[in-house]
């Protein structure tokens, strides 16, 4: 109602005396507050009803579609197609996806009182200065009509808040800066349009993309609400209500300065604002401790650690294929430990059954080995452990492997699986054959002479 009464105001009084009009363009005016009518619209149903998904999208594509048709759209990209006007078929989506993206990243970060009111304020200030700066009357009209609507909202949307924006008041400041976006990128050179509305959009846009890569990386879907964005974050750091939005207040004063440094660009301004905002970005990232993006580091580490997995993954399938010929005992455990000496594992426990049953008053072979010589048992130490059982080809049971690794923060770089499939039936298989040597060696000794048994 302000940002309306506000405008019909203007043109009523600019009918009397042209003066006030020069360098404006009611029509232009009414191209953006037309459809801007239409989000509003959309917002009151929302509110008032619930409106899904598609269906905001739909009409906000609309929406969008009459700002491209009232020429206000993106003309070009320069970062991915050089400074070369597009053709509508690419030019229309472009400027349909930066309004819907817009629009709902301000309805997004719409979580707290006062959140989205105060961020849309910074960068309604914004705009306005750009617009003075490239003498874009109606620009600067529409903007600091809407800094003083928003402005007026705010003193009574702070927490504790008495009156709130809901979808209505959200969707229509996003929509409208955007509108604003495209219309200055108009008379603004093609670095300063592009570049100066993503900068002062800063924590809308930042919370959008995050809110998307965590759904994605989870596996849940894009529309799905959670509570965890970065507001809902901060909160639960033990920071209060008030001091959250102050927070992000500052945030989005930090971005809207940094923006203005692009009005005048050169390559020292251009890599001081993007070193600024990257490391900005990155170190709130990590700070706000999002578990999607720890796993993400995760495995990227993985991935730097590679080598190391591949060298561990090869001596477990060395160990197989040595074990299908191993003749003793003995030389069953030189292959185990040659195999675990060099992985993560620190240590293991074998019990090896043999075929035969307790025929020398020894049932059962153990085989305790370590890393660490001075560990009487890492069984006995702060450790998890895996246990093998020995199962042969034929189904015989022939012990246990239990393998153990002490609790520690580096990640395991060897790949388990490997250890659970033909590893242990290998070991299993092997173990039969070198134990199963001894009762034939018996019965066969039982028939020699003694001199030759002797030799």
């Amino acid at each position: 109602m302000a940002f309306s009464i506000t405008v019909g105001l203007w043109l009523a009084i600019s009918s009397v005396f042209p003066r006030l009009a020069f360098g404006t363009d009611p029509a232009t005016l009414l191209r953006i507050y037309v459809p801007a009518c239409l989000i509003f619209c959309l917002g009151i149903y929302d509110d008032l009803r619930g409106a899904g998904p598609y269906t905001k999208f739909v009409v906000q594509a609309i929406a969008a579609s009459m700002l491209f048709v009232g020429g206000m759209r993106i003309l070009n990209l320069p970062l991915l197609f050089g400074v070369h006007t597009l053709p509508w078929f690419v030019d229309l989506p472009a400027t349909v996806l930066w309004v819907v993206a817009v629009t709902n990243a301000f309805n997004l970060i719409d979580g707290l009182d006062g959140l989205a009111a105060g961020s849309a304020l910074f960068s309604t200030i914004v705009f306005f200065v750009v617009a003075l700066v490239n003498q874009s009357w109606l620009g600067a009209l529409i903007s600091i009509t809407l800094a003083g609507a928003i402005l007026g909202f705010l003193r009574f949307n702070f927490n504790p808040a008495t009156i709130f924006l809901g979808d209505s008041g959200s969707l229509f400041i996003g929509f409208t800066l955007s509108a604003l976006a495209l219309a200055g990128a108009q008379k603004a050179p093609t670095f300063v349009a592009v570049a100066i509305p993503v900068v002062s959009f800063g924590l809308p846009i930042l919370e959008t993309s995050l809110s998307i890569l965590r759904r994605l990386i989870s596996g849940r879907p894009i529309f799905t609400a959670d509570r965890e964005h970065i507001h809902h974050k901060l909160l639960q750091m033990g920071l209060s209500h008030r001091q959250v939005v102050i927070v992000l207040y500052a945030v989005s004063a930090v971005f809207a300065m940094l923006s203005l440094f692009l009005l005048w660009p050169t390559g020292s301004s251009l890599g001081l604002v993007l070193a600024v905002v990257g490391t900005g970005i990155w170190m709130g990232v990590q700070h706000l401790n999002y578990l999607e993006f720890g796993e993400l580091r995760r495995v990227a580490q993985r991935t730097i650690e590679q080598r190391q997995i591949f060298i561990n993954n090869l001596s477990v399938r060395r160990a197989v294929e040595e074990l299908k010929v191993a003749v003793d005992f003995d030389q069953v455990r030189s292959i185990l430990v040659a195999a675990f000496n060099g992985n993560d594992f620190d240590g293991f426990d074998l019990q090896a059954i043999p075929p035969f049953g307790d025929r020398s008053g020894d049932a059962s072979r153990r085989f305790h080995w370590s890393k660490f010589p001075h560990m009487a048992a890492i069984s006995n130490q702060p450790s998890w452990k895996l246990v093998l059982d020995l199962v042969t080809t034929s189904n015989q049971q022939r012990g246990s492997l239990v393998v153990y690794r002490g609790y520690e923060k580096r990640d395991l770089q060897l790949d388990v699986n490997l250890l659970i499939s033909e590893f242990p039936r290998a070991l299993a298989d092997a173990l039969d054959r070198v134990l199963g040597v001894a009762p034939a060696l018996v019965a066969n000794q039982s028939n020699v002479p003694p001199l030759a048994a002797n030799l």
